[in-house]
């Protein structure tokens, strides 16, 4: 086996997200396998160069997992030629000022979502890779769960008929921060520094829509914040000026016809369903529902007749009347999947479409989004391109 060795800088991994998702579970997960086996006699050895801004939390991640490399000087860092790839898992409003430097390094770029804080900031972004000609990917994690993968396996597989409808509900509380801390950092609260679930959550929504059933032609959303006041990460209370939570009805251009999804996004609700995120889908032959894990199904043989009578108590267990779907082989951690791809993308130049193209659809969804809760009307959402 010939080892081959490509550097990374990974910027923003001292955050939750990067931390966790992207450094620990993804690419010191492919150092601890051995690397990433190409299949050719090579191995993809990932080294990651950390970057950010605070230094001591810097130190302190490289020195807990025996990191050698960090930088709190991004123009340095992206001056190196050994530098092959620049992540960016920083917060958005950061974000395209040091991906355009990136780009005008010819570094290959993989970012979080959202690829810019706006349409027209994400499609330059877009551009001037291409003009570059280098590779660039945006996250889109959801795709590669296991309770989509088993749906992605039923839809491919006709289990629908023609799909008629999609029902997603997102969400949890995220506690205020006085009595008791957030789960979630106080940016994401404050429209000036780039929060609001839309911009977060309507990225996400686009591309597993657009995956798994078809173009999102329209959208029409109401954004509100529940929510008003917060507290920071220094216990000093603050107002919450973004949306906290979204509800969202998108018509879907599908292979059979149009589908209709509805999607319900918050920080201010209290769970009562199996999983943080389930879909219910429904079609002509069948319905399913997907968390991200699990994936239960009930086929149009097996539909239950249930008859409304308010006036006695409900005799069915209508949850014991769906199949679980199997997860008939084993599923790596989603994100760790996708960085494999981007790999393989840069070295062995395969087919990858998860693009900033793609990325900047969900900037597109979450601004028309917004747009849409603003003037109280649904809005057409254009085809993108270059």
């Amino acid at each position: 086996m010939t080892r081959k060795t490509v550097r990374i800088a990974m910027n923003g991994v001292t955050g939750r997200m990067g931390h966790r998702q992207h450094l620990v579970r993804s690419i010191l997960a492919l150092r601890e396998q051995g690397g990433l086996d190409l299949g050719d006699g090579t191995v993809l050895w990932p080294e990651p160069v950390l970057v950010g801004r605070r230094e001591h939390a810097l130190r302190a991640l490289a020195d807990s997992y025996g990191l050698k490399h960090w930088s709190t000087d991004l123009d340095a860092v992206l001056a190196d030629d050994s530098i092959d790839i620049y992540f960016d898992a920083q917060v958005t409003a950061a974000r395209e000022e040091a991906v355009k430097k990136a780009i005008a390094a010819g570094k290959h770029l993989y970012i979080e979502k959202p690829s810019a804080t706006s349409l027209d900031g994400a499609l330059e972004l877009a551009r001037l890779a291409k003009a570059a000609g280098i590779k660039h990917g945006v996250v889109q994690d959801k795709i590669f769960l296991p309770g989509l993968l088993k749906l992605k396996r039923l839809i491919e597989g006709g289990f629908f008929g023609r799909i008629l409808s999609v029902r997603g509900e997102f969400g949890y509380w995220v506690f205020e921060g006085d009595w008791q801390q957030a789960q979630r950092p106080s940016w994401n609260y404050r429209s000036e520094d780039g929060g609001g679930i839309v911009v977060d959550m309507f990225p996400h929504w686009e591309y597993v829509l657009h995956e798994l059933f078809g173009r999102v032609k329209s959208v029409q959303a109401l954004a509100a914040t529940h929510v008003p006041q917060r507290w920071d990460e220094q216990s000093k209370p603050y107002d919450a000026t973004a949306d906290d939570a979204a509800y969202g009805i998108f018509e879907l251009e599908g292979p059979q016809g149009s589908v209709v999804a509805q999607i319900n996004s918050s920080w201010a609700v209290r769970v009562h369903r199996d999983e943080l995120v389930e879909f219910q889908v429904d079609g002509t032959e069948g319905s399913a529902v997907a968390g991200l894990r699990n994936c239960r199904a009930q086929h149009r043989s097996a539909t239950p007749k249930p008859v409304w009578n308010p006036d006695i108590p409900a005799t069915e267990r209508f949850r014991e009347q769906w199949q679980e779907v199997p997860d008939n082989g084993e599923f790596d951690n989603g994100f760790k999947v996708q960085w494999e791809l981007f790999l393989r993308h840069v070295v062995l130049d395969e087919p990858y479409h998860w693009n900033l193209l793609a990325g900047a659809r969900g900037v597109q969804l979450a601004e028309l989004g917004l747009k849409s809760s603003a003037d109280g009307r649904r809005y057409d959402v254009p085809e993108l391109t270059l």
